[in-house]
């Protein structure tokens, strides 16, 4: 099986979201949007951070098409951007249980 290659653009693209992944903190604020669409509030309360700090991660993330963010009423709701961000964490996260 033979595969194209990978333009220098999309490496660097790549790059950059694993690098935005590669933050814990910010890691964990995705796996918390992977369920249900999740308030910044709720996100900072079960992750035990402030909400500015959550809120300038999600800005982040958001602005990588990591996540996306949908407005009810006054709140903000968070949720992985796409299957695509959903199916790759989901399968690292089935990855790294596997025994050795």
């Amino acid at each position: 099986m033979t595969t194209s290659p990978v333009s220098d653009a999309a490496v660097a693209q790549l790059a950059d979201l694993f690098h935005l992944l590669g933050d814990p903190t910010r890691l964990r604020i995705v796996l918390a949007c992977l369920k249900e669409p999740i308030a910044v509030g709720e996100i900072a309360a079960s992750l035990q951070l402030s909400g500015s700090l959550v809120s300038h991660h999600l800005r982040l993330l958001r602005a990588a098409r990591i996540v996306k963010s949908e407005r009810q009423g006054k709140q903000v709701f968070y949720s992985a951007a796409d299957a695509h961000i959903s199916g790759v964490l989901h399968d690292m996260l089935e990855h790294i249980a596997e025994p050795d």
